[in-house]
């Protein structure tokens, strides 16, 4: 498969699976998390889906198309390591749909990452809450779910929060 077809079945799985978790938190409360803001497709694709829910982005720098940035309120800008474990400070409900846009292309660094996300990420999340991943994740409390039809194993990856 060339790499424009791989980048093309990761963005419609992408977009399934964001569909998906928009239908399945119909019912839970709570804003949404965005890590990974890039060039803003996803932040914008979610407003459209969840135009009443809050959207809280991460990422390191903007970079994105200038109609498709989140307000400073919504904006947790830097590294990772340093604006998730303060992450409560600003988003003072449970979140009930992340998504997570992360990967890196070095694989030692790409699963220390997930390890580290993962952890600070759980106690953010509500109770029926989901999570949809371009990585597989691993927390206390998070069941794999099926994913949308047409979306291969492996693809993406999409967890409901049950609690710890």
């Amino acid at each position: 498969m060339s790499r424009l077809d791989s980048f093309i079945r990761r963005l419609c799985a992408q977009r399934d699976c964001l569909v998906l978790g928009a239908r399945l938190i119909a019912d839970v409360p709570g804003p949404v998390l965005e890590f990974g803001l890039g060039n803003g497709r996803t932040y914008d694709h979610l407003r459209g889906l969840l135009p009443e829910r809050e959207i809280f982005v991460f990422d390191r720098r903007i970079a994105a198309h200038p109609d498709c940035i989140p307000d400073p309120e919504h904006m947790l800008l830097g590294d990772l390591h340093d604006t998730l474990p303060r992450a409560s400070e600003r988003i003072h409900e449970p979140a009930a749909l992340a998504h997570f846009d992360i990967g890196l292309v070095d694989a030692a660094a790409n699963a220390a990452l997930c390890a580290f996300v993962a952890g600070w990420a759980a106690p953010l999340m509500a109770r029926g809450g989901v999570v949809a991943s371009d990585q597989e994740l691993a927390a206390p409390g998070w069941l794999a779910l099926p994913l949308p039809g047409g979306v291969a194993e492996g693809r993406y990856f999409m967890y409901r929060v049950t609690g710890a």
